[in-house]
């Protein structure tokens, strides 16, 4: 896989009427492993299901993910991901914002919560030096 491709925009955004996006959006063949717990919140012993998602579009802000499953808006997931040119995946929080059908699987569009405890410096460092290159 080629992660090193990323160019503005993207062929198929939504209407302007329905994109709430702050920032500049980067097309990026990439992937994102998003952990969803399982069993019922009352239950002391959960289990980690990892999600892995192909990455539409990303921003200093947020990700637009194709997923195989739903995912619920308002869920906070630990996520890893996955960019060509790092070594090492960049460990974030996120809040599904949104997840509707496409095709045969999910466009979720997640937020990138700010956190000391992730990547979130390195994630934000990492989207500038992308845009800036030709």
């Amino acid at each position: 896989m080629a992660d090193k491709d990323y160019s503005f925009g993207t062929l198929s955004d939504p209407p302007l009427d329905q994109d709430n996006r702050a920032h500049y959006r980067l097309t990026a063949r990439a992937r994102a492993v998003l952990e969803l717990e399982t069993g019922l919140p009352e239950e002391a012993v959960t289990e980690t299901k990892r999600l892995v998602c192909g990455i539409r579009d990303i921003s200093a802000s947020g990700l637009c993910l194709f997923s195989e499953e739903p995912v619920s808006p308002e869920a906070l997931l630990p996520t890893s991901v996955y960019l060509g040119n790092h070594c090492e995946p960049f460990n974030l929080m996120v809040e599904a914002v949104w997840c509707r059908p496409h095709e045969t699987s999910f466009l979720v569009g997640v937020r990138i919560i700010e956190s000391d405890e992730t990547a979130y410096v390195e994630w934000v460092e990492a989207v500038a030096a992308a845009m800036a290159q030709d």
